[in-house]
Order: C-alpha cells, then sequence, then structure tokens
C-alpha cells in the first residue's frame, strides 16, 4: 500500500456517521487535490478489507455515483440508516445529499 492511499483511507474513516464529503474533499484533505478518482480506486479497492465508511463518499454535487441496481440502493438506505436527508429524482435513477447540510469531516 502506498502513503497516498493510506492517506486517503484515514481521511475516508474521519468521516463521522451523519456526515458525507466528496471525493475531490477526501483527495484534498489526503494531500492530491487532483486525485477525485485515485480516491474512487481506493474504495474499490480497500472498502471490504479496510471495512472502510464507502457509502459516506459521494461526487461533489451531493450525488450518489454508482447506478441503479449497481450499489445505488445500498448507499442510500446506509446514508438514510445515519439520518442523512436524501433527494429522490422522480424515476429514482438519482440520489443526491445537501452537501451544505451533511458535508464536510466535522459538524
Amino acid at each position: 500500500m502506498t502513503e497516498l492511499t493510506a492517506r486517503i483511507i484515514e481521511e475516508i474513516r474521519a468521516v463521522p456517521p451523519g456526515r458525507v464529503a466528496s471525493y475531490g474533499e477526501i483527495a484534498r484533505r489526503a494531500g492530491n487535490p487532483r486525485g477525485a478518482r485515485q480516491v474512487v480506486r481506493v474504495l474499490h479497492s480497500y472498502s471490504a478489507s479496510c471495512n472502510l465508511p464507502w457509502h459516506r463518499i459521494l461526487g461533489k454535487d451531493g450525488k450518489i455515483r454508482l447506478p441503479p441496481g449497481g450499489g445505488l440502493e445500498d448507499q442510500a438506505a446506509l446514508l438514510s440508516g445515519e439520518g442523512i436527508e436524501l433527494k429522490v429524482s422522480r424515476n429514482g435513477e438519482e440520489i443526491r445529499v445537501d452537501m451544505g447540510r451533511y458535508g464536510g469531516i466535522t459538524p
């Protein structure tokens, strides 16, 4: 595991229940401001083995980036279970979180 990967994992773990962070915010906090895609790779590779709160990491606009049937529903359920209010599109295929209200590592 690289030093950057370890820092990204540390930053993901720092997001408390009931809060969310964007891929870009995690990358910046880990020291790589242009590394949002690296955060995606770390989540894909280490979420299960490192027991990461993967569901708390979203797009910068608060959108859940997983597709319907491919994890979107699971992520939405986990966020909702932590008291996070979700904004669901009419067709149910897009779910967002208010980043102004729930975003950021600290409340």
